[in-house]
């Protein structure tokens, strides 16, 4: 069944050392639970159309057509999702609109669908998200003997709200009591022992969780790499129809040995530790070619990956590729000129006409809107969970101001969607589209999907499902000044620009004490929705740009040593985990193995 948003947004670290354990006791081990919802409707898509008349057939369901202009549209019935096509000449783009799951937050998301010509019409295949919440109990003594039980989330990082359990039971019932932690209450819950199983009440869900013991591929999944395999050896990215070259490390100076040790570090890791590095991908580009690309805990390069909140910088992306087309938008645009349409606006004020979308791109609108502050009226939880405006543009618009423009930082995620709904208003095409054109297409980006507000348009205050390799594109573009394979994303200008310092992250600037400060930031600078840092190398210090999402979903670009990573990851909510990626592997270990 679904789970609220709030039980979504419950992060947590993974668990405790495995070592030996007594065979006999029933709960020591390790188990399974697993929810899958998968899209009613996917697959093989043929349109056909007779004379003005046009019919959709998808999965057995069939969807009379209609034509407004150069786009189709298609609702199918039941709610089972909506198909949107844009013709141009013999040509014809499809974006598949599927509806929110039977788990998860309530979100909707659009997928491109390549669409190839027929007789009559096109064909194409809808390759919608599943959403997917997996549970495993890792139960073991540890070096005392106590039984302690370690949960994992992959999807989400939630652990019933503390990091390590211990377990005791009676006959059936199993208690499970966290472990003191400084400053907090004991947490306690029970489960029970019946058929085979352990059953199990979860937060968030209306009906019990029946965990199993895992076993063969379920199991390895568990794990970075399945146990007991060979030691990593080293191996170039294989070079595919995506546009990356692709080369050993050594042909571009950069020492294997040490990508080695990275990588067999992570294969290394006991996910049932105190705090795991829950490492999910890493990839490096080097002097312009892919040399290093590997997955762990059973994800691949076919997987999209949601980068949170570093789709936020796709905001910045976008604005920089429509600007080469159109000199009437730009950093310096006033937000509510461009978005007047949704207006008169609640909460009048005269310092709301002077918010430019430079603020909206470096967090410093006014607007009553912090991500950190829970009584914040524009706190993005608060917004996508009330009922009252289901358009995130006009809620956020009407907004109270908060602090004059340019005058306060506070991280906002409805700050970098507004500047989505300028490009939808300015451009008048729909924001998916529009990344599709702009971004997607020009970077020969794989299957991705792009979520959607409850009105249908695109949100932009991250969220975006992306394959690792396209992710890291958008590094290599700007490294190489906004190109990629001789095709201009955005301007060498902008590229300098939009990655340039223009707002520093810090006690002064957020208005919270050093001591506050540092429960929700670190000292840093942001660009237009970049972030900006130094990375500090033996006597040397590199300067960084980076796009950063929760859980780790990372990019970064330091021109000097002409170098891209990318991180993916599952310790969401565990910023001093994954914050540290940056420092501990592409500063200590990754610029110091590259050689001239």
């Amino acid at each position: 069944m679904r789970l609220s948003l709030a039980a979504w947004m419950l992060a947590a670290a993974i668990a405790l050392p495995a070592c030996a354990q007594p065979a006999a006791d029933p709960v020591v081990g390790l188990w399974r639970y697993q929810e899958r919802s998968d899209p009613a409707l996917h697959g093989a898509l043929a349109l056909t159309h007779s004379g003005k008349a046009w019919r959709a057939s998808l999965g057995g369901r069939e969807a009379v057509g209609e034509k407004t202009g150069s786009e189709l549209r298609f609702d199918f019935p039941q709610g089972l999702g909506q198909l949107r096509v844009r013709l141009a000449g013999h040509a014809a783009q499809g974006y598949w609109r599927q509806p929110a799951g039977d788990i998860g937050p309530p979100q909707t998301y659009a997928t491109p669908v390549a669409l190839k010509a027929t007789a009559n019409g096109w064909r194409g295949e809808v390759r919608p998200l599943a959403t997917i919440f997996t549970l495993y109990l890792k139960v073991f003594r540890d070096a005392d003997g106590s039984l302690v039980g370690a949960f994992r989330n992959p999807e989400f990082n939630l652990n019933h709200g503390r990091t390590q359990f211990l377990v005791s039971h009676d006959g059936e019932v199993v208690h499970f009591t966290s472990r003191p932690a400084q400053g907090q209450s004991p947490s306690r819950f029970d489960a029970r022992l019946a058929e085979g199983g352990l059953r199990i009440d979860w937060p968030g869900f209306n009906h019990p969780l029946d965990l199993r013991p895992a076993v063969g591929a379920e199991a390895q999944a568990f794990y970075p790499r399945p146990p007991g395999g060979p030691r990593y050896a080293y191996r170039p990215p294989p070079r595919l129809a995506d546009g990356w070259a692709t080369a050993k490390a050594s042909t571009t100076g950069l020492d294997e040995a040490a990508l080695t040790r990275i990588v067999q570090t992570q294969i290394d890791t006991d996910p049932a530790a105190l705090r795991p590095q829950l490492m999910q991908s890493i990839l490096v580009a080097h002097r312009g070619k892919l040399v290093l690309e590997e997955y762990f805990y059973g994800y691949d390069r076919t997987t999209r990956h949601d980068v949170r909140s570093g789709g936020k910088t796709y905001a910045s992306v976008m604005l920089g590729a429509v600007m080469m087309r159109d000199s009437g938008i730009g950093p310096d645009s006033r937000i509510y000129d461009l978005m007047k349409g949704r207006g008169p606006f609640a909460n009048p004020d005269p310092r709301k006409a002077e918010i430019t979308l430079a603020h909206l791109m470096t967090r410093t609108s006014g607007l009553a809107c912090n991500d950190n502050d829970e009584a914040s009226p524009g706190n993005e939880e608060t917004m996508q969970s009330q009922a009252g405006q289901p358009d995130w543009w006009k809620y956020t618009l009407d907004l109270p101001m908060a602090h004059d423009p340019g005058t306060r930082y506070a991280y906002c995620s409805a700050n970098p969607n507004l500047v989505g709904g300028a490009l939808t208003a300015r451009t008048g095409t729909w924001l998916p589209e529009l990344f599709d054109r702009t971004v997607a297409r020009p970077l020969q980006f794989g299957t991705y999907s792009w979520d959607l507000m409850p009105t249908g348009e695109g949100y932009q205050g991250g969220g975006a499902y992306i394959l690792p390799r396209d992710y890291l594109k958008i590094g290599q573009a700007y490294l190489d000044g906004g190109v990629w394979h001789g095709r201009r994303i955005v301007s060498a200008d902008w590229a300098r620009r939009s990655t340039a310092i223009h707002q520093a992250v810090s006690p002064t600037t957020t208005g919270y004490s050093p001591e506050e400060f540092q429960n929700f930031y670190v000292l840093g600078q942001d660009g237009y929705a970049w972030h900006i840092s130094r990375l500090k190398v033996g006597d040397r210090v590199f300067q960084d740009y980076e796009a950063t999402g929760n859980g780790g979903q990372v990019l970064i670009v330091v021109p000097e040593a002409d170098l891209v990573v990318a991180f993916t990851g599952g310790n969401y909510g565990q910023g001093g985990i994954w914050n540290r990626w940056k420092d501990q592997i592409v500063a200590q270990q990754i610029i110091p193995a590259i050689r001239p």
